[in-house]
This record gives C-alpha cells, sequence and structure tokens, in this order.
C-alpha cells in the first residue's frame, strides 16, 4: 500500500530555501519528484532530497537575479519577511492583493 503525500504549501505561497540564500513564489506542485534523473544526480549527495515528496515550482529570485527554481519540500520553509517579489513572470499567472498571492481568473496550472 502506497503512502498518500499532502503539500504542506500552497500555489500562490510565498516561501524560502532552507539552505540557500533565495525565495520564491510556488506556482506548480508535484506531488513527488517528477525531473529528470540527471537533474537529481547534480545535487551533491549529502544535500540530495528524497524522490518520494512533493516538489514545487518556483518564481524565485535571490539578491542578483530572478530564475525558476524546483524545490522539495523538505528544503523549503515559509517566507514571513512580507518583503516584495520582483520576478517578472509572476504579473502573468498573480495578483497581488497586499501580499497575497492570487491566482489571475482563468489561469490554470
Amino acid at each position: 500500500m502506497s503512502t498518500i503525500l499532502h503539500a504542506k504549501f500552497a500555489i500562490g505561497q510565498i516561501v524560502r530555501h532552507r539552505i540557500y540564500p533565495f525565495r520564491g513564489l510556488i506556482f506548480d506542485i508535484d506531488p513527488e519528484f517528477a525531473n529528470t534523473e540527471e537533474w537529481w544526480l547534480s545535487i551533491p549527495e549529502e544535500l540530495r532530497p528524497r524522490k518520494d515528496q512533493p516538489y514545487y515550482h518556483l518564481y524565485a529570485e535571490n539578491a542578483d537575479t530572478t530564475y525558476l527554481a524546483y524545490v522539495s519540500e523538505g528544503n523549503l520553509l515559509l517566507d514571513d519577511t512580507s518583503a516584495p517579489l520582483r520576478h517578472p513572470d509572476i504579473a502573468e499567472r498573480f495578483i497581488s492583493d497586499g501580499g497575497v498571492y492570487r491566482l489571475r481568473p482563468g489561469v490554470t496550472n
């Protein structure tokens, strides 16, 4: 019997990485690892997360740049800074309402 996993975070939440200095907005969720084996093996073994957990697609940013990130649930924490996000793709899919991000009407994942 397999275990049914539930995502700890939701689309539209702002999270930060527990080790690396970046944060981002969740725009999609995979119930378990759904990237390539090559990508997974590129992570240093001592930091490599388990595959049997939710993985999140983020509009990510650090002090220098914006980018897309794919991060395991175990490596994310809820971001409580309330600092605005600057990723340019956020406005295409989300409406910001006082720091809370909602999907635009008609946008599907």
